[in-house]
């Protein structure tokens, strides 16, 4: 099939026909019998009435059903094929999962359940407590943080807690240039002032420019070890003596512990507060809107300010089974942080989580550890076999869970971006990777495949690589011009941040 001129197949066609456009005047799938119970008039206010009855299409069922089921194809993920978005750890999610959580006791559970009523689903809360705590080297959890976002927020506002009862003022927070951009946003959603620490040569923290930072202004530093760059930091204990040489906390950021969960703990490099995002590491289907999930794990020293109410265990006096309750502390000079939410989380996400760390095991979530590290070292390899320094890796020989591509030489030499490359790929059958980000990296392409891949898919993808690149030094507007095979062109992505339309009347 011909994709450099545009065209389009008779399914494609189809699916740019308008439901409008399907139907006719009288169509209809089904008609509601007569009420059978009076009417009653004035349920709706009047100003909040129709003038004029809604402009709906007049189609069968059949079109009805092929309209929603186009709709819901022209979505990419991750049932349909590969999603290396680096940084996201967008893996599989186990079927297993989906059951579990589907249970009517958990499906249908109401979050004001009086506790003694929902005892089950109290004990898996605080066994997913005890679980994150063992994986992360720190004792105690809070399960409220909504995503990861949220869990970075409560991470800060715990770092302030802890030196305001201190009585210390300190106004800044560290990040290295390769953090994540949520962190940033997070430090000043705080109230504290971001400061950027360098990268060495390496692509870890720079440790001369770490300590020359490092003051008694400074309230923490903000780490992702490995880092985005897919770098495993060894001077993770240097650093972790500095940041605590000056009375600050260390913070981490659990975007990517999939490449070293069950192998290495946070709490053991030094770190007194890490968040997970349970939806990436722990399988829950996420992205365009689906719930995630970021729990807090911290060391003693920060536990009295943690979010409360938390899901605690109360030992029987009499030797009986124990149960399980909600704790706000029960102290009027509790000095908690708050509540960061309605209720304990999402809990959905909790059944998931805890389903997959049960049904893994210890050595089973070092295999996916070891695994996800293994496909992104085989698939970094395959890259460098096949477009050598087209594509060169931007740090390092190897990489931990993902690594950093700089698409440089292709715009200097082929006259393509990074851009065009990740829109071509959508004609291959494949989601782009993380693009321009990090942003220390000139034209970033930040791969992740996940330890759910199998060899024939890393090496699909590294031939579609290859195949761009060559299409590329013939005739680059190819590229340029993608993607042709999606329902939509390229988009005038900077026009719509500009000047968004959310409304349209029918």
């Amino acid at each position: 099939m011909s994709t450099s001129d545009g065209a389009q197949t008779s399914q494609q066609r189809e699916r740019a026909t308008t439901i409008f456009e399907k139907g006719a005047p009288g169509r209809r799938a089904f008609r509601a019998p007569d009420l059978d119970v009076p009417q009653v008039d004035g349920l709706i206010p009047e100003a909040q009435r129709r003038a004029q009855p809604p402009r709906l299409p007049e189609v069968g069922e059949p079109e009805i059903v092929r309209h929603y089921v186009n709709l819901s194809k022209r979505n990419f993920d991750l049932d349909s094929g590969f999603y290396p978005l680096g940084s996201c750890t967008m893996k599989h999610n186990p079927r297993l999962h989906e059951r579990v959580a589907a249970l009517p006791g958990h499906a249908r559970l109401h979050p004001l359940q009086d506790p003694r009523r929902a005892q089950g689903a109290l004990e898996l809360m605080f066994d997913l407590q005890q679980s994150l705590a063992e994986i992360a080297g720190l004792p105690h959890v809070s399960l409220q943080p909504s995503a990861g976002s949220h869990g970075e927020l409560a991470g800060v506002l715990l770092t302030r807690a802890y030196h305001g009862d201190r009585g210390e003022q300190r106004t800044k927070v560290l990040a290295p240039d390769s953090s994540h951009g949520t962190n940033p946003a997070t430090v000043t959603m705080a109230g504290y002032e971001l400061v950027k620490v360098a990268l060495d040569r390496a692509g870890g923290v720079d440790v001369d420019d770490l300590r020359a930072k490092a003051d008694e202004s400074v309230a923490c530093l903000m780490l992702t070890n490995p880092s985005t760059l897919g770098i495993f930091d060894p001077n993770i204990e240097q650093i972790a003596d500095i940041v605590h040489g000056v009375g600050a906390t260390l913070y981490y950021d659990g975007a990517n512990l999939n490449a070293i969960m069950g192998y290495s703990r946070p709490g053991d490099m030094g770190f007194d507060i890490v968040h997970f995002n349970l939806h990436k590491t722990f399988t829950q289907p996420h992205g365009g809107g689906g719930p995630g999930a970021g729990p807090i794990a911290v060391s003693d020293r920060i536990e009295p300010y943690l979010p409360r109410p938390q899901v605690v265990r109360r030992e029987s006096e009499n030797g009986g089974r124990p149960t399980f309750d909600l704790d706000d502390g029960g102290r009027g000079d509790s000095k908690s942080i708050g509540r960061l939410r309605g209720f304990q989380g999402n809990y959905g996400v909790f059944v998931r989580t805890y389903a997959y760390i049960r049904s893994l095991g210890g050595e089973g979530l070092q295999d996916v550890s070891e695994v996800s590290v293994l496909n992104a070292n085989y698939l970094l390899a395959r890259l460098r076999e096949k477009v050598g320094d087209r594509l060169p890796l931007a740090f390092g020989e190897r990489c931990m869970h993902e690594f950093v591509l700089s698409g440089a030489p292709i715009k200097k030499e082929l006259g393509i971006r990074t851009l065009d490359l990740a829109k071509r790929l959508l004609d291959h059958g494949f989601h782009p990777p993380t693009v321009y980000f990090p942003l220390v990296v000139d034209e970033a392409l930040l791969i992740e495949p996940t330890e759910t891949e199998t060899r024939e898919t890393l090496d699909a993808f590294a031939d579609a690589i290859a195949q761009i690149v060559a299409e590329a030094e013939e005739d680059p507007q190819i590229a340029r011009n993608a993607p042709y095979t999606t329902p939509v062109r390229r988009l005038d992505e900077a026009g719509a941040a500009k000047r968004p339309r959310v409304r349209q009347e029918l």
